[in-house]
């Protein structure tokens, strides 16, 4: 009886605290100084040092869904539309969905546990004593990097999926490159790239803010570290599930044609 109390104190702050760092983050967006060199490490640390995981993800994801819908189609005879299928799962949803949860594992983990270490060795206080907004020098700098980095992982992610979903098409289907490439190219339009582009532009702020509100309110020592960290990546990926089912049926009501 007494954790539900509890439980519900804890959403309550949580909920509190991530409207309040989003409005601080507003307001001191706005006004100088802007620390670029620290967005640009951040982009780099967020963005390029990803490239690899992305791909092999991206690279299998494609392969395995190409499989799964041939080899379910070939039951009805609809083989031929492995192509259009696997190209808008891929771009709508698989791409964003699962290169924003391996950031989210990778990333939201990473920007969680450094926070933290700096709030648990009191260099949050240094960088208030020096008259400087560790919103400002923490956050802002690592929001902004993962709303630019994660939309381009997401689409490097896209590609390299369809070109996996090519490849076994070709190996196991009997689906020829030049059909595979021509039918993709029939199915796809820009709303379905932009679409899932947007989605993990939302991501990427759930991530960035959730990660660094935790790390900022980190209590324990180095134990509250290692829990931060749990904390976040479970937390980022919840929110990833449950927004990507709103925008999903927002774009679907307002962006994607009418069956």
């Amino acid at each position: 009886m007494s954790q539900a109390p509890a439980t519900n104190f804890s959403l309550i702050r949580f909920l509190g605290g991530f409207g309040l760092l989003c409005g601080q983050i507003f307001r001191e967006a706005i006004r100088p100084p802007y620390y670029f060199g620290l967005i640009l490490e951040q982009i780099y640390a967020i963005g390029v040092e990803s490239f690899i995981l992305v791909a092999v993800t991206g690279l299998a994801t494609g392969s395995v869904m190409a499989l799964q819908f041939g080899f379910g189609l070939a039951k009805f005879g609809g083989t031929l539309y492995v192509p259009r299928i696997a190209a808008l799962a891929i771009l709508r949803e698989m791409g964003p969905v699962f290169t924003s949860l391996l950031v989210a594992g990778r990333i939201g983990s990473g920007i969680a546990s450094e926070v933290a270490s700096m709030k648990v060795t009191q260099q949050i206080d240094a960088i208030r004593a020096l008259g400087t907004s560790p919103v400002k020098r923490i956050v802002i700098p690592r929001l902004i990097a993962a709303m630019i980095a994660l939309p381009i992982l997401t689409l490097f992610a896209d590609y390299i999926g369809l070109f996996g979903a090519m490849l076994t098409s070709k190996a196991e289907l009997g689906i020829s490159h030049d059909y595979f490439i021509a039918k993709v190219i029939e199915t796809l339009r820009m709303y379905d790239l932009w679409t899932g582009m947007a989605k993990t532009s939302v991501f990427a702020f759930f991530i960035s803010i959730t990660a660094c509100w935790k790390g900022l309110n980190t209590e324990g020592g180095t134990r509250g570290v290692g829990n931060t960290t749990t904390w976040v990546v479970v937390t980022s990926s919840i929110f990833i599930m449950i927004s990507d089912f709103f925008l999903t049926k927002l774009f679907i009501l307002t962006v994607y044609p009418k069956v």
